[in-house]
């Protein structure tokens, strides 16, 4: 997939948001009056695919504008994710819409496994993140994923025998999520020995 390439950014005031609200908090603390400033943003859920004929996982990369403004490239290394923005739907429902849509592999939401949630963003979002485990193959293929709407997503597969160094490069940018599945991808199979 080639994404498109990036071009006339500027940073404008954000007066309207359908997904995040800036917000001061005031407090007390130690009898000591506070300030913080936040983003109230949803939750979310992402999720540990390891495509089994391939052994590797999936990955998916995509421009991130607040990475762009501390690196000048913006594209990062993620999980498969979203928001939780459809209080009819479970979790599961709703990381298995997301795999499908992003990555183009249908997993039912009961063959996934919650491994955890944590919170990310915590100096000035807070916002929790259910994390999942899903196995896929080419039986379960049914388009070439990407996003919808105006999303430009990339997949990458990362072979397993490389996971643990691309973990420690630092010049990969990739987010806290991916590191902390991987771990637990390894610590699984470690104890699964």
């Amino acid at each position: 997939m080639n994404q498109g390439k990036i071009g006339a950014i500027s940073f404008v005031e954000c007066t309207n948001s359908l997904y995040v609200k800036p917000k001061r908090v005031l407090y007390t603390q130690g009898g000591r009056q506070k300030s913080w400033d936040i983003i109230e943003a949803h939750d979310s859920v992402s999720i540990l695919l390891f495509h089994a004929q391939q052994e590797a996982f999936l990955l998916v990369k995509q421009f991130r504008p607040a990475v762009y403004l501390k690196n000048g490239d913006g594209f990062t290394y993620e999980l498969c994710a979203g928001i939780i923005d459809k209080e009819s739907k479970t979790l599961q429902e709703i990381a298995s819409e997301e795999i499908f849509e992003e990555c183009g592999y249908a997993v039912s939401p009961d063959e996934l496994q919650k491994i955890t949630s944590f919170y990310t963003s915590v100096g000035f979002a807070g916002s929790r993140q259910t994390l999942f485990f899903g196995s896929i193959d080419e039986t379960r293929k049914e388009h070439s994923g990407g996003g919808i709407d105006q999303e430009e997503i990339e997949l990458v597969f990362l072979p397993l025998c490389e996971a643990k160094a691309f973990m420690m490069d630092e010049n990969i940018p990739k987010t806290p999520g991916l590191l902390f599945a991987f771990h637990w991808f390894f610590e699984r199979t470690a104890s699964q020995s």
